[in-house]
């Protein structure tokens, strides 16, 4: 079929999904020291924990270049479809927008829509996988991109880390400084708003427990049953199978996926951190 799904490297897919010539990942960078991480397949995840965890400086990131998009739009197939971490975290989206405007001025025949996942990391893989599903049931465009939209809108986005302070130091929990200063012994269960931005769902005193906070949320949502979920772990694959062990005993989702961070959901979920979509 006619068609390519573009995703910034915050979707954290698998290698095996990456292998499937309709998934195109377009990389963001990330700068520490001096330093310039590519987060593409060829990133080393452990050297980017090494020296996060060695510096006294919180990594920064910078998002692809409009050009890096068109590169990837411009592809000769007819329906072009960009996966973006939430526009509430990122230039990422806006960036590729810019790209689909570039193209659009030399190929207005191409179809090309820049979803917003109001998420990120598994998040964004859900929406990718999502996209898949319905482009190889061979609806047209137009209603891949309505059923896409009301998909994020549906879905949930939760995580638990063992240290905010990349995600602090970054300013991506400018509401929640206060919050994160007065509890550093304290894990906070984090989620999504509507709108992508980060927000506090609850706290405890260690990660398990935290993540037993979360399995209780998401159990009493009845929106759950039979969905597909996500994980994404940091470094901390024993963790993510005991999450998904939870899940199974407390909830009915259809089917519950495991993937590992990649560099960009490694800057701010930071070694041990977990990311649950759904």
């Amino acid at each position: 079929m006619s068609y390519r799904i573009v995703v910034d490297s915050c979707c954290d897919l698998t290698a095996s999904q990456f292998a499937d010539p309709h998934f195109v990942r377009v990389p963001l960078t990330i700068l520490l020291d001096g330093q310039t991480f590519v987060d593409d397949a060829a990133l080393d995840q452990s050297r980017l924990l090494w020296q996060m965890r060695n510096s006294p400086n919180a990594p920064s990131t910078a998002c692809p270049s409009p050009q890096q998009y068109l590169d990837a739009f411009d592809c000769g197939v007819e329906d072009v479809y960009v996966v973006c971490l939430s526009a509430m975290l990122s230039g990422s989206h806006n960036s590729a927008e810019q790209g689909r405007l570039l193209l659009l001025e030399e190929k207005p025949h191409v179809h090309v829509h820049v979803f917003n996942s109001c998420s990120a990391s598994a998040g964004e893989m859900l929406v990718a996988l999502k996209i898949q599903e319905l482009a190889e049931q061979g609806l047209p465009f137009q209603q891949v991109v309505r059923r896409t939209e009301q998909y994020i809108y549906e879905m949930n986005t939760y995580f638990v880390l063992e240290s905010l302070d990349n995600l602090r130091k970054n300013g991506r929990l400018t509401k929640l400084q206060s919050i994160v200063t007065s509890t550093l012994r304290i894990k906070l269960l984090m989620g999504a708003t509507p709108e992508g931005e980060i927000c506090k769902k609850g706290q405890a005193l260690s990660v398990k427990q935290a993540l037993g906070k979360m399995v209780e949320l998401i159990s009493s949502d009845e929106g759950h049953r039979g969905r597909l979920l996500a994980i994404s772990h940091c470094n901390c694959l024993d963790r993510a199978f005991y999450l998904k062990d939870l899940l199974q005993e407390k909830c009915l989702f259809r089917e519950i996926l495991i993937s590992e961070t990649h560099g960009i959901s490694t800057v701010y979920a930071n070694d041990g951190g977990i990311i649950v979509a759904y």
